[in-house]
C-alpha cells in the first residue's frame, strides 16, 4: 500500500485583484469550496481569504497534480458564482496562482496563518506579501 502526503499552501487571487469577496461572498464561495473538492476527492485542510484571493491549505492525493487541483477548485468556483449571480458582472479568477510544498512541521503555524487572514492583512498588502514570499522562495533557492 502507498502512502503519501504532500502539503502544498495555494493563493489565488481575484482577476486583476478586484476586492469583491467581501465577507458573506467569500463565506459562500469558501464553503462551496469545500463541498465541491470534497466530491472530487480532493482534501482542503484549511481555506480562507482576504477582499481579493483565497489560501488554501491541500494534501495531494496520488494521482493529482497541483495545476489539475488549482483547475478544478478555480474553474468551478467562478462558474458556480457567476451562475449564482454572487457578483454585477462576471466573476474570474487570475490565470496565475502561487504554491509551495509545506513540511509537517510548519502545518501548525500555516493553519494559524491561513485562519487570521482579515486581521493579517489589515497590517501588510498581498502584493507586499507575495513579494516577500518570492524572494524568500528565491534566497532559499540561492542557499542551497
Amino acid at each position: 500500500m502507498s502512502y503519501l502526503k504532500i502539503w502544498i499552501h495555494c493563493v489565488w487571487t481575484t482577476n486583476k485583484r478586484l476586492p469583491i469577496l467581501k465577507d458573506e461572498i467569500r463565506n459562500k464561495t469558501i464553503y462551496h469550496i469545500l463541498e465541491n473538492a470534497r466530491s472530487k476527492g480532493i482534501y482542503i485542510d484549511h481555506i480562507n481569504g482576504h477582499n481579493d484571493h483565497l489560501h488554501a491549505l491541500i494534501s495531494l492525493g496520488c494521482n493529482q497534480t497541483i495545476s489539475g487541483i488549482i483547475q478544478k477548485i478555480k474553474g468551478e468556483s467562478s462558474f458556480w458564482i457567476n451562475k449564482n449571480k454572487l457578483t454585477p458582472f462576471k466573476f474570474e479568477w487570475q490565470d496565475d496562482y502561487y504554491a509551495v510544498s509545506i513540511g509537517m512541521p510548519q502545518l501548525e503555524n500555516l493553519r494559524n496563518y491561513i485562519r487570521i487572514q482579515e486581521q493579517h492583512h489589515q497590517k501588510i498588502k498581498l502584493e507586499d506579501e507575495l513579494e516577500l514570499l518570492i524572494k524568500e522562495y528565491q534566497l532559499q533557492k540561492i542557499l542551497d
